[in-house]
This record gives structure tokens, sequence and C-alpha cells, in this order.
């Protein structure tokens, strides 16, 4: 398999060159040459079939032979050592979480097989690689866990001051070892920004092998397939066999988009939902087909606070830059932070289920499809859980939440970071250290 540049101008590369460049030379994304419907003899045996068995059939024609069938499996093995339960909250709607993982965040399956692929690599070299990656919030933490010790590997977490909740922050801050924490004056898409410039600055090379473990990368984007080819297992076996709706919690854009891969290789979803924040870019330009990004503004739903989701790209690839087929198998909405906290109002007293900020746009964002298209089956995705905005969550439902194991372990370790202002800041890091 080879992956080209969106922009392209750049020469196709293969897995392994694409998972460590992370962004091309010309800063397009990297994008499969072909994506392939699975073959017959993978849905005849589909209901029978373990998670580890979906995902290796799934994930293999984008690695080809770059990585042995067996250390491949050990891969997904380690990746997918967490549930992902499909909880039925009444008869037409579920919620599928993705927040049983060490960060408690969906971004944990990306993060750990994307560490999992560059430590296969490096194991025969002693190239040192530097992970350069910004985070909304979720993603600083999952790369920091799915990198802890990895032999020859630097990770360097960049996120926007006072805007990741608390406990985020302690999950970005308090790894230590190979995990670099920089707390950036701006907002997240400043952070990303300034990861762009890095990739393509030629003065670093000297210093630097960079690649990043954004969505941007192509290890972190494509296994978020995986959950919802498990998702539509759990469903297919209950025999429901209304169409199946999937609302996804949308910031930049590579949890839909691995979902709309998986549709392309013939997973039966008769519909996905955008569903974003007052970061509202991807809403009005399904609505105005006009591709027009603003600066972030601030939400409670903090991981989704992206102006310029960078998988736009790849959406737009996957359906051939044509609005009218995108419509047909997708929709949009954008909602306040006000309708969010309704929302985690009324799905607790309602449905009986806690769910953050995320997943309650989520919800809203099928409600709203729903009203138009009863008769569906509905999943919207619960991507981190609620206890990772504890302030918030407790505000809005007045009710003490469970502090998990993985969140109590971290409570009271040291935070340690670096304070970055500009790109110049970023760079002199970079250099120094």
């Amino acid at each position: 398999m080879k992956f080209f540049s969106l922009n392209n101008n750049t020469p196709p590369v293969n897995f392994e060159k694409a998972v460590r460049m992370g962004l091309a030379p010309d800063r397009g994304l990297f994008f499969p040459e072909t994506i392939k419907p699975l073959p017959d003899t993978f849905w005849d045996g589909f209901l029978q079939m373990s998670k580890e068995d979906i995902a290796f059939e799934v994930i293999s024609q984008f690695i080809g032979d770059e990585i042995p069938e067996l250390d491949l499996k050990q891969i997904i093995k380690e990746t997918l050592c967490f549930d992902f339960p499909l909880v039925h909250l009444n008869d037409n709607v579920s919620t599928l979480e993705l927040f049983q993982g060490p960060t408690m965040a969906f971004k944990d399956v990306g993060g750990r097989f994307m560490a999992r692929c560059l430590g296969h690599f490096n194991k025969n070299n002693d190239e040192k690689v530097t992970v350069l990656v910004a985070t909304s919030g979720d993603t600083g933490g999952a790369v920091a866990s799915g990198f802890d010790g990895i032999q020859g590997i630097e990770v360097i977490i960049l996120y926007p001051k006072g805007k990741v909740s608390a406990i985020q922050e302690l999950q970005l801050t308090t790894q230590g070892k190979n995990i670099t924490a920089l707390e950036v004056e701006g907002t997240f898409d400043d952070c990303q920004e300034m990861v762009k410039t890095a990739f393509l600055d030629p003065s670093l090379k000297q210093y630097r092998n960079l690649t990043s473990a954004n969505s941007i990368n192509v290890a972190r984007w494509l296994p978020q397939s995986f959950y919802y080819f498990f998702a539509v297992q759990d469903l297919m076996k209950k025999r429901t066999s209304v169409p199946y709706v999937f609302s996804v919690p949308s910031g930049n854009f590579g949890n839909i988009c691995a979902g709309l891969v998986a549709h392309k290789m013939g997973l039966p979803i008769a519909h996905f939902i955008a569903s974003t924040n007052n970061n509202d870019t991807f809403p009005r330009y399904m609505e105005a087909g006009v591709f027009s990004p603003k600066p972030s503004v601030q939400t409670i739903s903090n991981a989704m606070d992206v102006g310029n989701p960078s998988n736009f790209e790849r959406i737009q690839k996957l359906f051939n830059y044509d609005l009218f087929k995108l419509k047909t198998i997708c929709s949009a909405y954008a909602f306040s932070d006000k309708e969010t906290r309704s929302a985690m109002t009324e799905v607790y007293k309602d449905l009986n289920y806690i769910t953050d900020p995320h997943g309650a746009v989520g919800y809203l964002g099928l409600k709203e499809y729903m009203k138009s298209h009863p008769g569906v089956q509905g999943v919207f995705l619960e991507t981190a859980h609620p206890v990772k905005f504890l302030d918030i969550v407790e505000q809005t439902l007045k009710q003490k939440i469970e502090i998990p194991k993985q969140i109590q372990d971290i409570m009271d370790k040291k935070s340690t970071k670096k304070p970055v202002k500009s790109y110049e800041g970023l760079k002199a890091i970079l250099v120094e250290s």
C-alpha cells in the first residue's frame, strides 16, 4: 500500500514512511491510494469474529507486508486491551463507550496502535524519533500513555493554556520519563499550526526526526475505524434490522473520517452525523458549500474546540470533492454550551445515563436527525469518561462522580510543564533539548 499527499506535490510513500513523517513535505495529509471493500468471506464470518480478528482484517490492506502478521496481531492485541461496550439506553438509542482504556478517552486506540507501530519499526535500529503532537484535551493524554517508555521515542505535547480540563492537564503533565508537556499561549489551532510548521522547517532536520501523533498521522487515524465495526457487530447480533445511524462528536474530524473509511470498506452504516459545538466550521460548510475556517472558541466540550479541522481534506477526498455525495451519507449540526448542559440533564433524568459534554453533543446531533428519521437505530459516541470533565458534569447534574482508578492514580502526582508563547519558543526547545 502506498500513501500519497493530498496536496499532490510529493512522491507516494509506504506505510512506515507515512507514519514516521506524519505530514508530507508539501504540508499535505497522507491518504491511502486505494480503500478496498472487505471480501464476502469477511462478512460471512463477521458475527463470529473476535475484535482482534476484525481489527486485523480491517487494517491489513493499509499495512501490507511491512509488519509481519504475527507482529501485527500482537500490536492489535496490545491496542485492544479494554472493552468497547455498546450501552442500549432505549429501544432505538445506544451509546458506544470508548473510554474504558488507560486514559479514559477514545484516542487510546490510535495512540496505542501508533506507538506500537513505531516501536516495531525502531526495534532494529538506534534512530531516535520525536513525536510532536498538539492536543485540545484528550489526544495528549492518550499519546503520553501510549508512548510511555517506548524505546527511542521522545514525545512533546503542545496544549492550549487554560483550555483543557484539570484532569486532562494532569494526564498531560505527570507522565515524566520520555514525555514533555508544553503549555502554549493560544488555542488548539495555534498548537496545531506550530506542529505543522515544525515538520516543514528544514533547519530542524539536523536536530530531530519528527513525526506527529495527531489524527493527521495515518497510524493514529485509521485504527479508529475498528470500533465502528465492533458496534455494528453488536447491533447485528441483536438482530437489529433498521438502518444504523452514528452520531460522532467532532473536532478535528479524524474520528468520523475513520468511520467513513469503514463505510467505504463495506460496513453497513446508513448515515453519519457530525455533531459539533460552537466551533461550527463543518456544519457551515455542509449548509453553504464553502469551507471557511475561523478562530476556535472555548466551550465546555473542549476537545472539539477546533476552528480549522485537518481531516476535512480527507473527507473531501473520500467523496471526490462532491458535496452532494457527502450529504447523502452525512449530516452536521452545531450546538451551544447551554444546549449541551440541557442534553446532559435530559440523558441523566430520562435515560439514567451520565454523559460527558462531548457525548452530550453527540446525543443532540442524533436527536436532531431522528426528528425527521424516526425509523433508525441510533448510536452516539461517548468519547471520554465524564470524570475527565468533573466540575462541568457535577455542576450540571448536581451529582458526585466516582473517581475511577486510572484517574486516582495521577491525582497526587507532580505536574511538570514548560511555557511556550510562539513557534520560536518551540523551536528553541527542539534545538536545545
